[in-house]
């Protein structure tokens, strides 16, 4: 028997999240701005993204809470949350690929 066997890195073996999953989870529009501000690729604190947002710590972990149960954001040590390398298009880019759709997150360059 001759299988070939991808590397567990490659695009077809990363795990997407179930589109029911990430449509709910995305379709808030604060969860919009959440993203974008996790857009650059730099971890941030819920403190950090309320202030940035005008909002409550509270209401942005709740959001937050919803975006990690999705699969959308991964939360790291310290607190920090991001999105998934994975999921990141292209370093220089605000866009994040679901495997689904191609999401253009708000200050996003587009794809010419």
């Amino acid at each position: 028997m001759n299988a070939t066997i991808k590397p567990l890195s490659s695009p077809e073996n990363i795990p997407h999240p179930p589109l029911d999953a990430l449509l709910a989870a995305i379709g808030a529009p604060l969860r919009w701005a959440i993203l974008a501000e996790l857009g650059s690729g730099e971890p941030r604190m819920v403190k950090e993204i309320a202030q940035q947002l005008r909002r409550s710590p509270t209401l942005i972990s709740k959001h937050m809470a919803v975006l990690r149960r999705a699969g959308v954001v991964v939360c790291g040590r310290g607190g920090l949350y991001q999105i998934p390398a994975h999921f990141r298009a292209a370093p220089d880019k605000q866009h994040v690929d679901f495997g689904h759709c191609l999401l253009r997150l708000p200050g996003a360059v587009p794809v010419a």
